[in-house]
């Protein structure tokens, strides 16, 4: 059985990883914001093939985020709910926790990605 300690645990966890989203959400828009200054200066028709990429890339991230964020905080009320009514967590709440956990990571890996793709490309356009 899972404790009330690592129950708060968890829910720490999930504070933690919506508080990483809203970084990398403002970190985003704060990418899109360059690239429109960016934009306005080029006519070579490469560059603003990948201004549009990035900003796709952008876009389709941003949503990512609001919605992984959403699942999260859905989570942890469950997680407060459960702890509160019953004292202990089921199973399945659990296994939703691991699984946000790898969602999580993997929304990760793609930022940063995205993030070294956006500086290396205004590195070249500088």
């Amino acid at each position: 059985m899972v404790t009330a300690t690592e129950i708060g645990q968890l829910s720490e966890e999930c504070n933690l990883w919506r508080g990483a989203l809203h970084s990398f959400r403002d970190q985003f828009a704060n990418y899109k914001d360059q690239l429109q200054e960016v934009a306005g200066r080029q006519t070579d028709k490469d560059i603003l093939l990948e201004i549009e990429r990035l900003e796709n890339q952008f876009h389709i991230q941003l949503i990512n985020i609001h919605d992984l964020k959403q699942e999260i905080k859905r989570h942890n009320r469950v997680i407060i709910a459960e702890r509160e009514q019953k004292g202990h967590i089921h199973d399945d709440t659990l296994a939703k926790h691991e699984n946000l956990y790898e969602d999580y990571h993997r929304l990760e890996n793609a930022l940063q990605s995205i993030s070294g793709e956006f500086k290396r490309f205004m590195a070249y356009v500088s």
